[in-house]
């Protein structure tokens, strides 16, 4: 099950981020996002456990619950999505425009 957490402190390592997941079962990876240019925490992470048993009742028991001061956030991570705009390469004929509006 891979779970996604929010409003981390910034300053939480992977190491007390795991080891609080770790609580409730196995815990095959955990990994807090960090910005590309800084290397800063972006708040929010994600938990990998193998056993759904063991990983919702983590999310059943640790969400709306301090950790390091904030109150996290967990749910079951979503896939993926393709994000929405910026592509500005497709806009159809003309650019987008509609040139048949008289």
């Amino acid at each position: 099950m891979n779970i996604y957490v929010s409003n981390l402190n910034f300053s939480t390592t992977s190491e007390s981020f795991q080891e609080l997941f770790a609580e409730y079962g196995e815990v095959e990876s955990a990994k807090i996002i960090t910005d590309k240019f800084s290397g800063r925490s972006r708040g929010f992470g994600f938990i990998e456990m193998p056993n759904d048993a063991e990983g919702q009742k983590a999310i059943d028991e640790l969400n709306n619950t301090d950790f390091e001061g904030k109150t996290i956030t967990v749910n079951i991570a979503r896939p993926k999505t393709e994000r929405s705009g910026g592509d500005y390469n497709n806009r159809g004929e003309n650019g987008g425009y509609n040139r048949n509006r008289y």
